[in-house]
């Protein structure tokens, strides 16, 4: 998988998960791709001050990350 493709990839997912976040008044975006290895996205609107979201982040996004990108190991929040 090229980076491109990678990125695309990871936007897929982002996509997927943003209608549960926005539905809670939150967002995420991408930030970064670090060695096609490590995800940095932001967490926005409410879900930046959400006690779970330490938990969405690693059960949510990760997962929903990983399943269109296996190769990602680790998704960080940039706060």
């Amino acid at each position: 998988m090229t980076t491109e493709q990678l990125r695309l990839n990871v936007e897929k997912a982002l996509d997927e998960i943003r209608p549960f976040l926005q539905s809670d008044g939150g967002d995420i975006s991408l930030v970064s791709i670090e060695d096609d290895r490590f995800v940095t996205v932001k967490l926005l609107g409410a879900c930046t001050s959400c006690s779970v979201n330490q938990m969405t982040l690693k059960s949510g996004v990760e997962m929903t990350i990983k399943k269109y990108a296996p190769q990602i190991e680790k998704v960080i929040n940039m706060s």
